[in-house]
């Protein structure tokens, strides 16, 4: 790789000879690790050109370079970075001037400090990865997806590859969705009622800067999605944790005064609990009591590998208060970052302006990628392969529990693809998965997923959807060894 002319500058108030000025600029990029080892320098006349010296003046500093092997010279191709320079293996630009703003006064909006933890970025490197939400690429169609991309790059589609939809989405993805996603919920909506997302995460961001602010109540889950109690701490309104039981939300335990209801009715997060069809019924009158609305996210319904699960809350809803949230990432993969909203068409309305003023609208290739993937039958055949191998895996990990003696809280009644697990009394699953990391082995914590400063350190969870079958009895037998190792 060529390095290009136009990154080098010769300082204005730099010190000594433009001959060394030139050799400590090209030192200093190599040093910085900016410039690569191999890499080709520009030809001593273009940089002469460039800078505005003269050559004979480039051409001392590249020999000064070279005689002290920074710089190799390769016949008549030119100079390049030496393989024997010293070269860092990480690039990390130094800062060009002092950062004189005081940063805690400039900044008026805080968006870091939540309960939302890091997940390792390597996580696939590890032997035992109980982690939630990663995917699998043994059960992912790239085959087929690699086609459906060719197509929607051909020059038919070209516009959808190139086209400013402003604040409009995909028809073809917004047809597929009102026609087949949605009526398998139960759920009739026409294309002004959907909006396309980037994912789920992206659709309550924008349900909660629609409908609340700092003299409004919500209502979540106590335990919860950790990233929703953040988002909704951006607005500024009363966030009101109701604890769940082995039903989900209790309906009659959501206060007055509470202006929206966030809930996950049919794979309660992180519990995994499943809403019985009476408390959805009371959950529904209740908020209609309150005049208040509900935001439904429907994660993995299309991992219902056990069964068919409930109609969703939505469909059931007479008065257009529910807002409905679906997502591919979960089915799909979670870097395509495609979800969708449903409701109202007042609010969807607001909702597209919102999304618009943003970021537009999620790419146009992506969605009609997509929408090929979805409408040509192959998303419903990776379904059916992920039911098959998410079952194995769960008979697996239930087998294993019971032989070491774990504890499973909670296990969707459905599917999905992960179990809430507690740990017996006095462990700390923080200092749990701390032993276990060093032991190629990674669980979720389940404190961050609870509200409020004493947050119960007992819970973990174990994601199935991205560890092999055939690894996670080890991994089980694993995690009952290290449990004594976390006792408080």
């Amino acid at each position: 790789m060529a390095i290009s002319v136009e990154t080098f500058f010769l300082a204005p108030d730099a010190q000594g000879t433009l001959q060394s000025q030139i050799q400590e600029m090209i030192a200093q990029g190599i040093l910085s690790g900016r410039f690569h080892r191999g890499e080709k320098l520009p030809s001593s006349r273009k940089l002469a050109l460039h800078l505005g010296v003269s050559r004979i003046t480039v051409t001392l500093a590249y020999t000064e370079l070279l005689a002290n092997d920074y710089l190799s010279s390769r016949g008549r191709s030119g100079y390049f970075v030496s393989d024997n320079a010293p070269v860092p293996p990480v690039y990390d630009p130094a800062p060009h001037s002092e950062d004189r703003v005081d940063w805690t006064r400039a900044i008026t909006h805080r968006f870091t400090g939540g309960d939302t933890p890091r997940k390792p970025d390597d996580w696939s490197t590890y032997r035992h990865p109980f982690i939630y939400g990663q995917v699998d690429p043994t059960l992912f169609d790239h085959a087929n997806w690699r086609i459906c991309a060719m197509r929607a790059l051909g020059a038919k589609d070209f516009a959808a590859l190139t086209s400013d939809y402003y604040d409009r989405d995909d028809p073809l993805l917004v047809e597929f969705i009102a026609r087949h996603t949605l009526p398998r919920r139960g759920i009739t909506a026409r294309p002004a009622e959907i909006l396309i997302t980037m994912g789920a995460q992206n659709a309550l961001w924008l349900a909660a800067q629609l409908l609340l602010g700092p003299q409004r109540r919500a209502v979540v889950e106590d335990p919860s999605y950790y990233a929703l109690r953040d988002l909704l701490g951006h607005t500024r309104c009363a966030t009101l944790p109701v604890r769940v039981d082995a039903d989900g939300l209790p309906p009659e335990q959501v206060p007055p005064g509470t202006d929206v209801i966030f809930c996950t009715p049919s794979h309660q997060s992180p519990t995994t609990a499943t809403m019985p069809m009476a408390r959805r019924r009371a959950l529904l009158n209740r908020a209609r009591d309150l005049d208040a609305l509900i935001v439904e996210d429907d994660y993995e319904f299309e991992l219902s590998f056990l069964g068919a699960p409930y109609p969703a809350l939505k469909s059931m809803d007479r008065d257009g208060r529910v807002i409905y949230v679906g997502s591919f990432s979960k089915s799909l993969f979670p870097g395509l970052r495609l979800g969708y909203l449903v409701g109202s068409e007042a609010f969807i309305r607001e909702a597209r302006a919102l999304r618009a003023s943003v970021l537009r609208h999620p790419p146009g290739n992506m969605q009609r990628t997509a929408a090929y993937f979805l409408s040509l039958g192959h998303y419903d055949t990776q379904m059916r392969r992920m039911a098959k191998a998410l079952h194995a895996r769960r008979r697996a990990l239930e087998q294993a529990i019971g032989q070491h003696g774990l504890t499973i809280a909670g296990r969707g009644v459905y599917g999905g693809s992960s179990l809430w697990m507690r740990a017996p009394e006095g462990v700390n699953t923080t200092r749990l998965a701390t032993v276990l990391r060093s032991r190629s082995v990674l669980i979720e914590p389940g404190a961050p997923f609870f509200a409020g400063p004493d947050k119960p350190q007992g819970f973990y969870r174990l994601g199935y959807s991205s560890i092999p079958e055939g690894r996670i009895a080890e991994g089980i037998a694993g995690i009952a060894q290290a449990i004594p190792e976390a006792l408080s």
